[in-house]
């Protein structure tokens, strides 16, 4: 990936990572093929603002692993009422 189109991800996207993170995250940009730079611009990320705040609101319905992706974890938390609390020490949410 050539280092104009790294520095605009990054421009784009630096809300999405802690800004300690950006230098290592540039060098791994840096060193990307062009198919994985075309798959990496078709990823969209979440904030993890509102992650959380569904996490705190909605965590209990279940709704948070759905947005971050967990699909599977999601479909277990609802099958068992949440895990029966076992969710919360297993996953922290």
């Amino acid at each position: 990936m050539d280092a104009q189109r790294v520095d605009i991800f990054i421009m784009t996207n630096s809300k999405y990572f802690e800004s300690h993170d950006l230098p290592a995250i540039r060098e791994r940009l840096l060193s990307l093929d062009d198919n994985q730079a075309t798959a990496l611009s078709m990823v969209q990320f979440h904030d993890p603002t509102t992650s959380l705040i569904v996490s705190i609101l909605a965590g209990s319905l279940c709704i948070d692993r759905f947005i971050i992706g967990d699909v599977g974890m999601g479909v277990g938390k609802l099958l068992t009422c949440g895990g029966f609390g076992s969710g919360l020490l297993l996953t922290g949410s």
